[in-house]
């Protein structure tokens, strides 16, 4: 079919995520992908330099990733998770548990779920029914950074920035206490204030990718545990986004050096092929559930939980990471990241250039807000050079998959700079601002993005 019949019928059947379906705009006609291009039915290849939505670390449509894929779905393509086990689960646990081993933690048990949400969801439950379960006060407060961004399910949305757009949900949700990323003080205060009430602190570690990819210190993190430690309250780290190496580690949270006891999983665990989510716990959680009495069980689970084919996707994919050329390659691209961000950081139209591992990202000055023209303006310059870029308001960032070649990851970033020329508008010279994480101070608050995705 054409693609103008393509449009007509995506018109009357789609409701698009994150979209406002009032403005009238009409959605890219992808016909197929490959490594870091998406080939349109008009012709087009674009450069995909937000791994479509974070998620694709190797390149659309990895031939080891495809191969194991087909296999596993010839052997066994599903089976309930409860009651039953089978050896992709198991292998990518154990792959899992491996590298965060390797991170320093002494984390032993993986739960599966199917997205970064529900895995947010799971550590949640599992924090409050842990406390519980140990025969102490019921702790029903939680601790989250402002500008967070956790998720859409309600546990989630709970923990993510209260001023956005999850606002209107906000009399549903269970209390918690925010806090600035870098202000210990005000952390201290809070858990003085409610002693032996929050069950757990949740974070992003340095990197707040939806809330505008905001930057805050590794010494935050480092302070953050163990003010979490005296008062016996649990860390879960968010690495949906900044896990499999995107901060030039396998997990951001390696740069402050912190233990967490919970770890929250998705995007890349499949290389970008299948929704598949894990978080890891400590053996002292799961022991916590452990008794002859069912109603202490965790009660959670999900249809698709462990799927075979998904985790075949994800052991495929951390083989191709852990080679020796992928990891090189990450250094490069890190390297090459850096090159390119500071050298933006000079011009007259950008503000708070900053970058870690693979992640660039600068702030223009103009209107900010999710809700200003600003983005689409953006976004639009960087199609009709035919790369694909998603600005979360006034912030114009990237996050290339590592397949991603020296000439490509060279257009992005003057696609980048031509939007500045285009976009922007002229600030002083002592404005400019040149964040590097994970030893620099906290993101710039200025034009904070609405929206957590787009």
């Amino acid at each position: 079919m054409s693609g103008t019949d393509l449009t007509a019928r995506d018109a009357r059947a789609l409701w698009h995520p994150y979209t406002q379906h009032g403005l009238g705009i009409t959605p890219l006609q992808v016909a197929s992908a490959r490594g870091a291009h998406l080939h349109l039915k008009d012709g087009r290849r674009i450069l995909d330099a937000i791994s479509s939505w974070w998620v694709i670390l190797h390149g659309h449509c990895h031939p080891d990733i495809t191969a194991a894929v087909a296999e596993q779905a010839a052997t066994l393509e599903q089976v309930i998770l409860a009651g039953h086990t089978h050896e992709p689960a198991v292998r990518l646990a154990e792959i899992l548990i491996g590298a965060a081993r390797e991170a320093g933690t002494d984390l032993t048990r993986v739960f599966y779920s199917d997205n970064g949400s529900t895995a947010v969801e799971v550590a949640l439950k599992m924090a409050y029914q842990y406390h519980i379960n140990r025969g102490g006060t019921p702790r029903r407060r939680f601790i989250a950074l402002s500008d967070a961004y956790h998720g859409d399910t309600f546990g989630a949305m709970a923990v993510g920035e209260p001023e956005g757009f999850h606002g209107i949900f906000r009399p549903l949700l269970p209390p918690v206490d925010f806090v600035a990323p870098g202000d210990t003080a005000a952390l201290a205060r809070i858990l003085s204030r409610h002693p032996c009430e929050h069950a757990a602190m949740i974070v992003e570690p340095l990197v707040q990718g939806a809330g505008g990819m905001r930057f805050y210190p590794a010494a935050f993190l480092t302070e953050a545990e163990r003010l979490c430690r005296e008062a016996g309250v649990l860390l879960i780290v968010d690495e949906v986004f900044t896990g499999f190496y995107r901060t030039g580690r396998c997990f951001a949270f390696e740069h402050a050096g912190v233990r967490p006891d919970l770890i929250c999983l998705s995007k890349g665990l499949t290389g970008g092929f299948l929704p598949l989510a894990a978080t890891l716990a400590t053996e002292e959680i799961f022991e916590g559930f452990l008794s002859q009495d069912r109603t202490k069980a965790l009660m959670h689970g999900h249809s698709f939980a462990g799927n075979p084919i998904a985790c075949a996707a994800g052991i495929a994919s951390w083989a191709i990471l852990e080679a020796s050329e992928c990891r090189q390659r990450i250094g490069e691209i890190c390297d090459l990241t850096a090159r390119r961000v500071d050298h933006l950081a000079s011009h007259p139209a950008s503000r708070n250039a900053r970058h870690l591992g693979t992640i660039g990202a600068i702030d223009l000055t103009g209107p900010p807000g999710y809700f200003s023209t600003l983005g689409l303006r953006m976004y639009e310059e960087a199609l009709s050079r035919n790369v694909l870029l998603r600005p979360l308001g006034n912030v114009l960032y990237t996050v290339p998959p590592y397949c991603v070649t020296d000439e490509e990851i060279g257009l992005i970033y003057d696609t980048m700079e031509r939007i500045l020329d285009r976009c922007g508008t002229s600030r002083r010279k002592e404005d400019v601002e040149h964040r590097v994480a994970p030893g620099g101070p906290a993101g710039h608050r200025a034009g904070r993005a609405n929206h957590p995705k787009t």
